[in-house]
């Protein structure tokens, strides 16, 4: 049986793969969807983002351990199923699959919404084809090209916050913007306290927190394609840290600190207004610019990652066989063109069915997003038992902390579910994504891919 290795090109390169890592982990969500968690807890969302960021530095070094250690393109599935087992492999190979393409679907959904902006008489189905159509020829030309648009699309978002960052910066120490009046940090603690809604508040938004750290662990998905895979996981791996500190954090504290937290969201994105505030008169055009690259730079990966997963699954004899071809240029054509006609539904979908479905279905991607890293921390665990004293002294790349790191990372995405279990909205993931769970498993034993897959190993 061939190895990923031998069909998929090392195209990826260094810089391609350290904007990736940060472009997946800044996503609308920083600039549209902050504003609801900045409800919840006032500004010990801070906190909230810093704690998120941790577990979340903990399961990609946990990732990386394996990656670097054997670079394969299913990454976390192919870990999970020569770990754990074959339904292991399979259940975190579909759900992740399906996760992404749920998010695809919102992010073309979205490009439609903001190119609405700008051209209110287009309908809106419009452009999230025209968006589908044009991230699919990229991902079925080389993997160059989608690292090169990923490098570009992830250094729009990076130097708007940085931007931003800077021009805050200089409101709050030297009044830029304000009439030479430095605005100060006093704004972080005037309205309320730190923590107004108390830890309770800091508690409730780490669902949605985390929510937006969803992506990535697609580093680990890269590993198969890496031009030098010991060099350029570990580097991105251990960039995503400090990276969610300066970019999350950094610009959540300067909007904190210029407006009060009960007045954000009520006059549209605090990006905006700040650029505003700092003479930036097409502000609005601007931040709506990034948005727009924000959500296809979504799409981009989302299209990419569904492609790798299902080849993945093809060779583990888990997806049909078909998929596990790649065109002479080492793209897997065929598992890319039929996520992309599953996206195709999946924007019929979204046009033909009430909200409430979709908001059923969004919510098995925010459970199967919990799965994929629960399962990556489990994985490491087994695979680190599983080597020798001499291999384990080998280890190029090897998790901080190990084990201790890996059970308070455990117990933080078990305290996330309990929170979703809380609130009536989220409810609904705990309900739908086990079911889903359930229904991939008798699909696994209905077709036989058990005895299917033993039978390619013997092969």
């Amino acid at each position: 049986m061939h190895t990923n290795e031998q069909a998929l090109k090392r195209g990826l390169q260094e810089r391609h793969i350290r904007l990736m890592a940060l472009g997946s982990a800044i996503g609308v969500g920083l600039f549209l969807g902050s504003a609801n968690a900045i409800k919840l807890a006032g500004p010990a969302i801070l906190l909230s983002y810093i704690m998120g960021g941790i577990a979340i530095f903990i399961i990609m070094r946990a990732l990386g351990e394996m990656a670097v250690h054997n670079p394969v393109a299913g990454s976390f599935s192919r870990y999970a199923q020569d770990y754990l087992g074959p339904l292991s492999g399979y259940l975190t190979g579909w759900n992740y699959w399906f996760m992404w393409l749920v998010t695809c679907v919102a992010e073309i959904t979205a490009v439609g919404i903001y190119m609405g902006i700008w051209f209110p008489d287009v309908p809106q189905w419009i452009w999230a084809l025209a968006a589908l159509a044009a991230m699919g020829a990229v991902n079925l030309a080389t993997v160059k090209a989608y690292g090169e648009f990923e490098f570009w699309f992830a250094m729009i978002k990076v130097v708007t916050i940085v931007l931003m960052i800077i021009g805050g910066g200089a409101m709050i120490l030297f009044g830029l913007g304000n009439h030479g009046v430095a605005t100060g940090i006093s704004n972080l603690w005037a309205h309320g306290g730190f923590m107004p809604n108390g830890a309770q508040g800091m508690l409730m938004a780490l669902q949605m927190v985390m929510f937006a750290y969803l992506g990535v662990e697609m580093i680990g998905l890269t590993a198969g394609e890496a031009d030098n895979p010991n060099k350029s996981i570990p580097d991105a791996i251990n960039s995503v840290f400090w990276r969610i500190l300066i970019f999350y954090v950094g610009a959540l504290f300067v909007i904190l600190s210029i407006y009060p937290w009960n007045e954000l969201g009520t006059h549209g994105s605090p990006f905006v207004m700040t650029f505003e505030r700092l003479g930036i008169k097409s502000a609005a055009g601007i931040i709506n610019f990034v948005v727009l690259t924000a959500a296809l730079s979504s799409c981009n990966g989302g299209i990419y990652s569904t492609g790798r997963m299902l080849y993945n699954l093809a060779q583990q004899g888990q997806a049909p066989r078909m998929f596990a071809v790649t065109s002479k240029g080492g793209i897997p054509h065929r598992a890319i063109q039929v996520s992309i006609v599953a996206l195709l539904l999946g924007v019929l979908l979204n046009y033909l069915v009430p909200a409430k479905v979709f908001v059923w279905v969004t919510s098995v991607a925010t459970f199967g997003a919990i799965w994929t890293w629960g399962v990556v921390l489990i994985t490491q665990m087994k695979f680190r038992k599983s080597l020798s004293d001499a291999e384990r002294q080998r280890l190029v790349f090897r998790m901080p902390f190990y084990p201790y790191a890996s059970w308070l990372a455990l117990a933080f995405l078990v305290l996330v579910i309990g929170l979703m279990a809380h609130f009536p909205d989220t409810r609904v993931a705990l309900l739908v994504g086990p079911l889903w769970l359930v229904l991939l498993a008798v699909l696994y034993y209905v077709f036989g891919l058990g005895k299917r897959e033993l039978a390619n190993s013997a092969g």
